[in-house]
């Protein structure tokens, strides 16, 4: 087996010193002051072992990566009745377009698209109010990563609000089908505010270890799903995870994987360990550039794509 924290140092060298870093997102303002030099890989095992490098511990924004967390906690609370209100289909379409909510009566096609996951946010509000929900969101994610620290970055969820013109247009039109079912202010406060978490690669890859573990959390012990719905979340990671490059991302990395438009992806490798990879510049789908180019890098040289014999 080769040495895992040898690996990860030769993989953030190379990627430090491409010239290819992809495009910072600048629709939300606030994301478009990341440094496009920063990379950052965090590798934790299902043995507790972590192996870091680069800007592995400089907080980045999540964004869609959240998704994975609310889908989680959204399972939770509704069981198999989520799915009522969200696919489990890959959209082929950018994440935030509307025109499969205007051929599915409203129903969008993936938790992980904007739609799905404003849609998942909006179960996760019912019966609260939107503070106490989101403050759930958060708990969870710091209870996952072992790390109270863990915060909102309030000038990316302000920059969102600000900008968040077409996920209202989502919610609104999902609202007129009766898929939403709270104020669109307060389901879109919430999302804004749970895709405005910072956090960095070790924290991330961290709190992702229970998709690695068959649903509970290795280093706690504690299970945070059956090892059924882990499955399931993986695999709907794998075919909706970064959009309409979900497919590119499966042939090429071989793992389940969620991105983010700040430039981070977590991936998993189930029985193994749980990656989270930071570079903030993106590629036409909107995923990160050289993330893709590390996660391939890292399952070729340790054997971890899904897919291997």
């Amino acid at each position: 087996m080769p040495d895992l924290d040898r690996v990860v140092r030769e993989i953030a060298d190379e990627m430090r010193a491409r010239p290819d870093r992809g495009t910072v997102a600048s629709y939300i303002p606030e994301l478009a002051r990341a440094d496009a030099a920063a990379f950052g890989l965090a590798v934790v095992d299902v043995e507790g072992r972590a192996a870091v490098a680069g800007d592995g511990d400089v907080p980045f924004s999540i964004q869609s990566i959240s998704k994975v967390f609310t889908l989680t906690l959204a399972l939770g609370m509704a069981g198999d009745r989520l799915w009522r209100r969200v696919g489990r289909e890959p959209s082929g379409s950018p994440f935030n377009s509307i025109v499969q909510l205007e051929r599915e009566a409203g129903v969008p096609r993936n938790p992980f698209i904007n739609a799905g996951a404003i849609a998942v946010t909006d179960l996760i509000l019912s019966g609260h109010q939107p503070r106490e929900a989101l403050g759930e969101i958060l708990r969870f994610m710091q209870a996952l990563a072992l790390d109270q620290t863990i915060a909102i970055d309030e000038a990316v969820a302000a920059s969102e609000k600000r900008t968040g013109f077409r996920n209202a247009a989502l919610a609104n039109y999902m609202r007129s089908f009766g898929v939403i079912e709270n104020p669109v202010d307060y389901t879109l406060g919430v999302y804004f505010h749970h895709c405005a978490i910072a956090m960095t690669c070790r924290q991330l890859a961290t709190a992702g270890l229970f998709l690695a573990h068959d649903g509970r959390h290795p280093l706690t012990g504690h299970s945070v799903i059956s090892a059924e719905r882990a499955r399931r979340i993986n695999a709907v990671m794998l075919t909706c995870g970064h959009y309409d490059g979900s497919g590119e991302f499966a042939y090429r990395v071989g793992l389940p994987g969620k991105s983010g438009v700040g430039g981070g992806i977590l991936a998993i490798a189930p029985g193994k360990a749980s990656v989270a990879v930071w570079s903030p510049g993106l590629d036409a789908a909107g995923n990160s550039h050289l993330g893709r180019i590390a996660l391939e890098s890292l399952t070729k040289r340790m054997g971890w794509s899904i897919f291997a014999a």
